[in-house]
């Protein structure tokens, strides 16, 4: 529901008459949001201010450990020169700059012995890049430089070195077209591929040239990182395949071993089956023969059983008398016996 305190919306008027059809808009704010705006103003000012200072109080302290850090960065230098190939090893490891190094540039960069980097005496003026060359079969200059330089207009420039090339060896010219190509293709945009010393020698627009930066920012500071990449891979790489790979033949090996165990557990297993059942065998063997020894037993007492009570039937035949067992069993048998011989 409105009511007189609400929040009041911002509110646009136009300047200029209407009829010169002018589109000039300015904005008008109520008394307390332009208060609050000209002080948000104020304060980014003073954040600016600040800001300022800061830049120039890190110029000063670039400028001081440029100083101290120049001795060490000679005495590199001087070090770097005892390794053969340090800087065309360290370019050719270099993702962003080998990818602009042909055969050639790169057999050329055998004879690079010394790379320096130079800011000027006001950073925000620009930096140079120097190379220096032993004497090679294709140019005669023992340095080339590239600088860069940020001019009034904050547009930045560059300038280089004029290479003397030494007849037939000009390597910026073995990738450019022939003038009946370029007359073909002259309706087309030429498309020139870009090389080291193509770069070196392009100055079109020098806020693009990201391969001055990757030298200058990354190339530099330490350079012996991207001579010794091939190293770190294998370290890295190389001997973590390796790993693996005897890992692999570890856990092959410990399969086998598991199977030959698993075999032999077999075998044991049926040795040990075999020995049961004839251990088994062996048994029901003998309660077998225990068994038929036991009724040959009985069938021989039955025999001879039998073949008392035939011998005493008969004796008893040839008496005439049966034979009758006196009541209380032998005993009394005998004292009947007795009693009759005292008589």
């Amino acid at each position: 529901m409105a009511t007189d305190s609400a929040t009041p919306k911002k509110q646009r008027k136009v300047d200029g008459s209407e009829s010169a059809g002018e589109g000039d808009e300015s904005r008008d704010y109520d008394t307390e949001t332009q208060k609050a705006l000209e002080e948000i103003d104020a304060c980014q000012n003073e954040i600016d201010a600040l800001n300022e200072k800061a830049s120039e109080e890190i110029l000063k302290v670039e400028q001081k450990y440029n100083k101290l850090r120049k001795p060490f960065f000679e005495k590199r230098n001087e070090l770097i020169r005892k390794i053969p190939n340090f800087w065309v090893t360290a370019f050719v490891n270099h993702p962003q700059i080998s990818a602009i190094l042909d055969e050639e540039e790169e057999e050329c960069l055998h004879y690079l012995t010394k790379v320096e980097v130079e800011e000027f005496e006001d950073i925000k003026s620009g930096y140079r890049i120097k190379f220096y060359f032993d004497e090679n079969p294709f140019f005669d200059n023992d340095i080339l430089c590239k600088e860069f330089h940020l001019g009034q207009s904050g547009d930045p420039a560059s300038k280089s070195t004029a290479i003397k090339w030494k007849d037939g060896m000009d390597l910026t010219k073995r990738h450019q077209q022939p003038p009946q190509q370029q007359a073909k293709n002259s309706r087309k945009r030429p498309h020139q591929p870009r090389t080291f010393f193509s770069w070196f020698t392009d100055h079109g627009d020098a806020s693009a040239d990201d391969i001055a930066e990757v030298i200058k920012d990354d190339m530099w500071p330490n350079p012996l990182q991207y001579f010794l990449v091939s190293d770190i891979e294998v370290d890295e790489n190389g001997l973590g395949d390796e790993d693996s790979e005897e890992d692999e033949d570890v856990d092959d090996s410990v399969v086998v071993v598991e199977e030959e165990e698993g075999d032999d557990d077999e075998d044991l297993e049926g040795e040990e089956i075999d020995e049961d059942v004839e251990e088994e065998e062996i048994y029901e063997g003998d309660d077998v023969e225990e068994e038929g020894e036991g009724e040959d037993e009985e069938i021989e007492g039955e025999e001879v059983e039998a073949a008392e009570a035939e011998a005493e039937a008969e004796a008893e035949a040839e008496a005439g008398e049966e034979p009758e067992e006196p009541e209380g069993g032998p005993e009394a048998a005998a004292g009947d016996a007795k009693e009759g011989d005292d008589d």
